[in-house]
């Protein structure tokens, strides 16, 4: 199932554990033992969340590392079928 403009973990991450419980940047970075600036570029939107980072934030908030990751290909596949144009890519017919 395709979904609409979906959220970048980051933003998941603000809308459902920072805000709510107004728990501050530095707080989380420093449980998942990365930099407060590393966290807030992934918190911004800036960074990707990569297979490390995915088990980092499974470990420390919770969810799998799994879903973090279809997360982070879900908003990127999303925002690539946006801005890239297929119109000149051509199909390969396999020879039967």
């Amino acid at each position: 199932m395709k979904m609409f403009n979906p959220p970048h973990p980051g933003e998941f991450i603000k809308e459902v554990y920072l805000d709510p419980y107004k728990i501050g940047i530095r707080e989380i970075a420093d449980k998942l033992k990365v930099s407060p600036s590393t966290f807030s570029r992934v918190v911004r939107g800036k960074s990707s969340v990569s297979p490390e980072m995915a088990l980092r934030l499974s470990k420390t908030i919770g969810r799998t590392p799994q879903s973090w990751l279809l997360m982070q290909d879900n908003y990127d596949l999303y925002y690539a079928e946006k801005n890239f144009d297929l119109e000149s890519v051509e199909k390969f017919a396999i020879p039967a």
